[in-house]
């Protein structure tokens, strides 16, 4: 899961031509093949070890980007500070990816996936007091809204298997956090060398954690050899995700994050169509309209946040 928020608009190549269509088109594809690969994680459930299935997906994504790297001339040299954001990014998108993982093993996709779109109201929080950004009491409000319409969406996961119906939140906090530090990185460097290098980061640390915590009594950090269904998920997972991140970045080469991020919010009933399908699994009232509650307040975040920038005069 990741929404298009305003720090995501500093995702954009500066020197790409607007070409709203296109953008548009290529952030309703990433709405619709993110939630695949949350089913194929929900699919392969907990058959093997979360440490696991997260080395394969990161270090998938370091040997597909990395050719795409060297092939058009970019570096993925990076200067001690960036490099050292990168790894905090990357720390925060391993939890956050493991977390999805592991609520998926609990929850319907749907459920979890809405829960997560909390992640733009703990974004605006989070700018407010960690980088003391400007927010008005309507778009508090709406913090509150969306806020309440994920209780909603929670409570009847938590009635039936209890506390992991909360890790989509960790989730949503983990990349609240992940947009926080991309912040400070993305402006001037490239997304796809910043990936690649994540990648890297990413492979490297989880291959430490497995060797340390092989033959422990650690259910989690255990090697498992995947038999030929497992593999086959494993790599459907790494694909798709590292799919989604080049959309989602080429979406926001070609169109600004204030016209996307509305678009993100599709996500939710593909989502809910993909777990329909797989699954067969459908929220049930109360948990739609937590999800209707949390899309308007979500909406409403996103669109005054614009209005808001549009208003701002632009120094000479």
């Amino acid at each position: 899961m990741h929404c298009a928020t305003a720090g995501d608009r500093l995702l954009r190549a500066p020197m790409a031509p607007d070409r709203p269509a296109l953008g548009i088109a290529l952030m309703i594809l990433f709405c619709a093949i993110a939630p695949l690969g949350d089913s194929m994680a929900k699919l392969l459930g907990p058959s093997i070890p979360l440490a696991e299935m997260l080395l394969v997906r990161f270090a998938a994504q370091a040997l597909i980007l990395l050719p795409i790297v060297w092939a058009t001339g970019r570096t993925i040299v990076l200067s001690r500070r960036v490099l050292g954001l990168t790894a905090l990014r990357t720390v925060f998108h391993v939890i956050g990816s493991g977390t999805m993982f592991a609520a998926l093993w609990y929850m319907p996709v749907a459920d979890a996936v809405a829960i997560t779109f909390v992640m733009p109201f703990i974004l605006l929080l989070l700018g407010r007091f960690l980088l003391g950004e400007e927010v008005g009491p309507r778009r508090l409000a709406a913090c509150a809204v969306g806020f309440v319409g994920t209780l909603l969406v929670i409570q009847p996961s938590f009635a039936s298997i209890g506390w992991p119906a909360l890790l989509p939140l960790g989730v949503a906090m983990a990349f609240a956090l992940y947009q926080l530090v991309a912040r400070l990185t993305a402006r001037d460097n490239d997304p796809i060398a910043l990936q690649a290098v994540s990648g890297l980061v990413a492979t490297a640390a989880l291959g430490v954690l497995l060797a340390a915590g092989s033959g422990s009594d650690i259910a989690l950090l255990d090697l498992k050899m995947p038999d030929q269904r497992e593999a086959l998920l494993l790599a459907a997972i790494s694909l798709i995700g590292t799919a989604a991140h080049l959309v989602m970045t080429w979406a926001l080469r070609y169109a600004p994050s204030a016209t996307l991020a509305p678009m993100q919010y599709l996500e939710i009933p593909f989502a809910t169509l993909v777990g329909w399908l797989i699954f067969s699994d459908f929220p049930n009232g109360l948990a739609a309209l937590g999800i209707a509650i949390t899309v308007a307040a979500g909406l409403y975040v996103v669109f005054r946040e614009r209005a808001t920038v549009q208003t701002i005069p632009v120094e000479s």
